[in-house]
């Protein structure tokens, strides 16, 4: 697999240290990981954490920056719709995604959200 070779944008992805800490057991685990935040109808606000090397991006997937070493994927309208938005990957009791790597946990990833400053055009 290879990832993008657009640039992510600076401050667009971060993690609680919650997270790096649950990310650090996966990997422990599992070794390298990537995360990819779909928005789709199912669990839209749980990133999805699989081996990194198993999941194939998309062409149309937008890498928004890197937590804990692990690339941050969002798909493409996703990443238009909160393009004026900040990630913050959290942790919350509960199971994670069914094929997502924090299921069985009793722990799983969360996106939070904070809106970012827009300058007006001109």
């Amino acid at each position: 697999m290879t990832e993008p070779e657009d640039a992510p944008a600076p401050g667009k992805v971060s993690a609680t240290p919650a997270a790096l800490e649950l990310l650090a057991e996966i990997e422990a685990d599992h070794g390298p990981v990537l995360f990819h935040q779909s928005g789709g109808c199912c669990d839209g606000s749980s990133p999805m954490c699989y081996p990194k090397g198993e999941f194939l991006i998309g062409e149309t997937d937008v890498l928004l920056g890197h937590i804990g070493g692990a690339p941050f994927y969002i798909s493409g309208p996703q990443a238009a719709a909160w393009a004026h938005t900040d990630l913050i990957i959290d942790v919350v009791p509960g199971r994670g995604g069914m094929f997502s790597l924090d299921n069985g946990r009793e722990r799983r990833f969360l996106t939070r959200s904070t809106i970012c400053a827009v300058a007006p055009p001109g």
